[in-house]
């Protein structure tokens, strides 16, 4: 019930409270659209059938209120909801506009909005679409195959030198264990030695800080409100700021170059030759921290979860370790981490099963027409929500045989089902414009944990299978994640 309870406050709010907020943010920025012949609005429940969908939400889950009205209307319909028009895109065949079109045709609205006073009216969604599109540009630069490289060694040594402070035995909150490891790995990587040698603890009191009450109701609702809320936000905010300030001014004064991503940040420069500010290059590294430290360690500790609950996937996971140190020994580079292609599938399986977050959503300027895989044509309205379910999308039957079961094959040589739907069959980290450029580096720091984890400890998850505690940043699992674990030497003579 527990968990049925959160996600109902979770999806209410994400999707009818965003809805309220984006459009009133998109009156008056639509495009008109020329009249013609025009195929026909998706279906649309409202009036006394609203009642029935509250109920299978408050009840059953999201989840099943969009499998009921995906089983009577098909995979395009819309919820109309107190003057609210939120239509859902079900299917990667519906989906193409969702993720490729155009800002002016289809955008966040405001939803976004209350991230400006936590990342800087300079960077995200504080500045025009144009200068948004070069700043991600900045991130794929810095985050791309030959960058990563460089950070497979840095990830390796945190990761070892955490996990030597394990005992011999023991038992732990791997969620727990796994949120400090990350939160290390990203010091190192992403803002650099300054901040893990010199400055760790308060980097990150201020970052929880700030994200803590960044990600409150209020401040959600009303992010430029003086409430206590905001002013405990602006406050770790400039904090922040100025030990960023104060390192980037450092290594330009001192002419010092790093291996970390705050450093590329520093080298970027815009299309017209301008190079990052101090002021943008915080709120880049802070947006970065921001998207990813959560998505992270939620996806870790899920993977160890599904791992741990499924004796075949675990023992086939280490059989893969066994053949890799058969054939590189101890050693583990970029490379290296691309051949753990079983681990990667259930990282990846792991994602499917508890997508960082229940649904995309986005406002819709101009109209636009869909088709569905049996033939019917839609229009959607401008004005109209749009919702992109991964708790459904991530589950469709005639795209993953047997969606509930946790199968890391399913991805593999001879099935491949996720290529079957198309272009968007699998879009945790999103896709098409808006696809996220840490992915990756999300992939390869999660195989570089759980690599050492396999090789080097028999592992058991003693508390029961966690409930999806939908109220966080990202789908985490709810509670405690007790784990126990003894240390072994990996045998390779299987």
């Amino acid at each position: 019930m527990d968990m049925i309870t959160s996600s109902v406050i979770y999806s209410i709010a994400l999707v009818f409270i965003t809805a309220v907020i984006i459009n009133k943010a998109a009156r008056g920025k639509t495009i008109s659209d020329p009249v013609g012949n025009n195929p026909p609005p998706p279906p649309v429940v409202n009036g006394t059938s609203i009642i029935g969908v509250l109920h299978t939400i408050f009840t059953r889950g999201l989840r099943a209120m969009i499998q009921d009205q995906y089983t009577k209307l098909g995979s395009v319909f819309t919820v109309s909801f107190f003057g609210q028009k939120v239509t859902f895109l079900l299917g990667p065949e519906v989906s193409g506009p969702f993720y490729q079109a155009l800002d002016s045709e289809i955008s966040h609205g405001d939803i976004l909005e209350f991230t400006v006073p936590t990342l800087g009216k300079e960077v995200g969604y504080g500045v025009d679409s144009a200068t948004r599109n070069e700043q991600i540009r900045f991130y794929i630069d810095a985050l791309k195959p030959s960058q990563l490289r460089c950070h497979v060694g840095s990830m390796l040594q945190e990761v070892e030198d955490y996990f030597a402070q394990w005992e011999q035995q023991g038992t732990v909150d791997l969620k727990q264990e796994l949120e400090q490891l990350l939160m290390l790995i990203s010091s190192r990587c992403l803002l650099g030695k300054e901040v893990r040698e010199k400055m760790f603890d308060e980097v990150f009191s201020l970052f929880h800080e700030l994200t803590e009450n960044s990600l409150r109701l209020t401040s959600l609702l009303f992010p430029y409100a003086p409430t206590p809320t905001t002013r405990r936000r602006d406050k770790a905010r400039a904090k922040l700021s100025k030990i960023f300030t104060m390192i980037v001014k450092s290594r330009k004064s001192s002419n010092i170059v790093e291996a970390d991503v705050l450093q590329n940040l520093i080298d970027s420069k815009y299309r017209d030759g301008r190079s990052t500010n101090e002021a943008e290059i915080t709120g880049l590294i802070i947006a970065l921290l921001f998207a990813g430290k959560h998505t992270s360690s939620a996806t870790s500790t899920w993977t160890g979860v599904r791992l741990l609950s499924h004796i075949h996937c675990l023992a086939a996971a280490i059989k893969e370790q066994q053949k890799i140190i058969l054939k590189y020994g101890d050693h583990i580079d970029y490379n290296v981490l691309l051949e753990m292609e079983f681990l990667h599938h259930c990282i990846k399986e792991a994602l499917r099963m508890h997508p960082p977050t229940p649904t995309f959503l986005r406002k819709v300027h101009k109209n636009f027409t869909v088709r569905t895989k049996e033939g019917r044509e839609y229009e959607i309205p401008r004005g109209h929500t749009l919702a992109s379910p991964l708790v459904f999308n991530n589950k469709i039957p005639c795209i993953y045989k047997n969606p509930d079961a946790y199968d890391p094959n399913r991805f593999g040589p001879g099935r491949e089902e996720d290529k079957v739907g198309g272009k968007f069959y699998f879009t945790a980290f999103s896709g098409g414009r808006h696809a996220c450029p840490g992915e990756a580096y999300s992939y390869m720091q999660i195989k570089v944990i759980w690599s050492h984890l396999l090789r080097n400890f028999e592992l058991k998850l003693v508390s029961p299978f966690p409930k999806t505690n939908w109220g966080k940043v990202a789908s985490e699992p709810k509670g405690k994640v007790m784990v126990s674990y003894k240390r072994r030497l990996l045998p390779t003579n299987y």
